[in-house]
């Protein structure tokens, strides 16, 4: 899958993002390799969210900003028809090469090439830190175009908000700068969307930073 489209003057921080995981892929992969493992609180969620897929009567599930993989194949392991996208062509490359057998696709969350109403449930697991205020509406829009009636669980890191600040001391790595927010401004983005938040807890062991997590329901 592709984003259907070149990056337009005002994204440039696609291209950024990018070029940031095609430089680390493989590195990133090994480092974050057993991450869900020692993250219980994550887990738990996963079980839930995999449980409500399934009470749904299941269909296909998009990881969109999948990285290398882990969290599909986790979420395969529970039962769920899970598959991934990724704006890095490098990682989608290592994500096959780990995980052979399931399906990865490049593409960007900015425009989904998927059809109206195409999946069952969305998992976003932190992967809007990149995401420009001003490019949210468009991104959780497309989420809710994809989405037959069915459920969005959205992870992202929690802080007061600003512009895009380090959340590492080595900024060169691929997630060690993007956006925080507040778990109320993210849910007034999705409801301005089209979209029924119901439960925001929040996990202090996630990604090794306090990090929010969002249930909504198109």
């Amino acid at each position: 899958m592709s984003s259907g489209r070149e990056d337009p003057e005002g994204e440039s921080w696609l291209a950024a993002t990018r070029a940031s995981y095609d430089a680390d892929a493989a590195d990133y992969a090994e480092e974050t390799r057993n991450l869900l493992a020692e993250l219980p609180p994550e887990q738990e969620v996963m079980a839930l969210f995999a449980e409500w897929v399934r009470a749904q009567g299941g269909g296909p599930v998009a990881d969109v900003g999948c990285g290398p993989g882990r969290i599909t194949a986790h979420l395969r392991d529970l039962g769920v028809d899970a598959f991934g996208i990724d704006l890095s062509p490098r990682m989608i490359e290592v994500a096959r090469r780990e995980h052979p057998g399931l399906r990865f696709e490049v593409g960007s969350m900015t425009r989904l090439g998927l059809a109206d109403g195409e999946l069952a449930a969305l998992l976003v697991w932190y992967s809007i830190m990149h995401v420009p205020d001003d490019a949210i509406g468009e991104v959780f829009a497309g989420f809710r175009r994809v989405l037959r009636p069915g459920g969005l669980l959205l992870g992202f890191h929690v802080g007061d908000p600003s512009s895009p600040e380090p959340h590492d001391t080595d900024e060169s790595r691929p997630d060690g700068y993007g956006h925080r927010r507040r778990p109320g401004q993210v849910a007034t983005w999705l409801d301005e969307s089209g979209f029924t938040v119901e439960t925001h807890p929040t996990l202090t062991s996630a990604a090794r930073r306090l990090g929010g997590v969002l249930l909504a329901r198109r």
